[in-house]
């Protein structure tokens, strides 16, 4: 049984040290704008140690059988959920998010683990007669580079951990520098669970991703972040050909059709366009409305954001926490200023209140023209337009006309009519009276701008595997 963490200092972890480097910084408590503990800033010699470590841990590793795997997997879970205390505080003061989302998303890790670590990867059998057999194998990549964003920083290192891992890979985590520390303390508490340069984590500050997305020795990046550095991270990983997923941002539409029942919808599409104060990729970010409905919508939509709480995360019945940190609230600040350049009005919110912490108060836009920036950009921010719809064909086609195809969803009583909207819908992931349900036994991955390849699942898993066929002759 593994002991409690302490979450009062944090270092690097290189083929299972706790190390430190000559220079250190801090990331930013969005609450307060004030400093959380020092952690280290990595080199490129830190770098190449824990390649190196990754790469003599690979040759044995990769030998190793699903069962092994998965049972060390599952006991690093359980460690995990020993410290939920720990690492649910160190979350607030770091993503701001309230300690009640930070629980949760420590709770979705052993699940992720668990679950990721139980699909069965057989060999496939494409031919078998009695002289010869053809099997497609799926072999080990190598060491993963593992790029963690700041919003589900522990969520997306777990998934990008276990995938690696469960499918005999060895790797490196790089965590976004605005939330370095429970990314470095899950590491720290796999050393207990893992032989040495299975699983390491390295602090650092703007430098350390293209150092990792260039070194030759890396075989695979997976990414989670914005479009922008993602198509950086392509570029970086094609001088060395190394396999890549990408999951980028998105901009989901919800489609809500005149027959749903009103109250009964407006919570979970409230919840679903807000939760994370809206940093999440895959949350509503255009909600359609029926014309026919769409007074009544709205008026019950901003009464019930109006309900939500905004303050720091470790109060009680906080829901809208900070943003997570300085530049994505200057970017929030700018598109709020499109509210008056634009000419857009607001059914609730549309300004930014001074505040010791990167808070913003929830904002709905009311039926804002397509062409608008809250319509064509993603917000990352607690700013949703709602825009209204008669035609299905032409709904369907502005839900369609971006660049993006993270998720969407359609909402209708009508289940066959949902269904048949869903189908045109140009992105990875589609629900029908729902939104942002997640497996890690489903893929997830985007269309157009929102990826490349997918995580989670079977197919999710075969990107951290080479393709073997193997042709068995047995007679010359």
């Amino acid at each position: 049984m593994a002991g409690q963490l302490d979450f009062s200092t944090f270092h690097n972890v290189i083929n299972n040290e706790l190390t430190q480097t000559s220079q250190t910084r801090h990331g930013i408590n969005p609450a307060n704008s004030q400093p959380n503990p020092l952690v280290p800033v990595s080199t490129q010699d830190d770098l190449d140690t824990a390649v190196k470590a990754a790469q003599a841990a690979f040759k044995a590793w990769s030998k190793t059988s699903f069962e092994r795997r998965r049972k060390a997997l599952s006991a690093w879970a359980d460690a995990i959920e020993a410290n939920i205390g720990g690492f649910s505080k160190t979350l607030t003061m770091e993503q701001g998010k309230p300690l009640s989302q930070s629980s949760a998303e420590v709770g979705m890790a052993g699940t992720w683990i668990r679950e990721l670590s139980s699909i069965e990867i057989p060999d496939n059998v494409i031919e078998e007669t009695d002289d010869r057999k053809i099997v497609q194998r799926h072999t080990p990549l190598g060491v993963v580079g593992a790029i963690v964003p700041w919003n589900f920083p522990i969520l997306l290192a777990v998934s990008k951990i276990a995938s690696a891992v469960y499918t005999g890979n060895t790797v490196i985590v790089k965590p976004s520098p605005f939330t370095p520390y429970c990314d470095l303390k899950l590491a720290e508490l796999a050393i207990q669970f893992f032989p040495p340069g299975v699983v390491q984590s390295l602090s650092g500050d703007d430098t350390l991703g293209p150092m990792i997305t260039e070194h030759p020795d890396i075989d695979k990046i997976s990414f989670t972040g914005s479009i922008i550095t993602g198509k950086r991270v392509m570029a970086s990983c094609a001088k060395t050909l190394k396999r890549v997923t990408l999951e980028l941002g998105g901009n989901d539409p919800a489609i809500i059709c005149e027959d749903v029942d009103i109250d009964a919808i407006i919570p979970k599409i409230g919840i679903l366009s807000y939760l994370c104060s809206a940093q999440i990729c895959m949350m509503i970010k255009r909600l359609y409305v029926h014309e026919n409905i769409y007074d009544e919508f709205l008026d019950k939509l901003v009464t019930f954001v109006k309900s939500l709480k905004v303050g720091d995360g470790t109060e009680a019945d906080t829901f809208f926490g900070p943003v997570q940190n300085k530049m994505q609230f200057d970017k929030a600040k700018d598109l709020f200023s499109t509210l008056s350049t634009e000419n857009l009005k607001a059914a609730l919110g549309g300004s930014i209140e001074s505040s010791s912490g990167y808070y913003i108060h929830p904002t709905i836009v009311d039926n804002p023209p397509e062409g608008s920036r809250v319509v064509q950009e993603e917000a990352f921010a607690p700013i949703l337009p709602v825009l209204k719809w008669s035609d299905e064909d032409d709904v369907i086609e502005r839900a369609n006309a971006l660049k993006t195809g993270l998720g969407s969803s359609v909402w209708s009583k009508d289940f066959d009519r949902a269904t048949r909207i869903a189908d045109q819908l140009q992105s990875g992931s589609v629900w029908v009276n729902s939104h942002f349900d997640v497996s890690p036994t489903a893929p997830m991955g985007g269309h157009k701008e929102s990826g490349v390849g997918v995580e989670w699942g079977l197919t999710g898993l075969l990107g951290y595997c080479n393709s073997q066929t193997q042709w068995l002759k047995k007679s010359f």
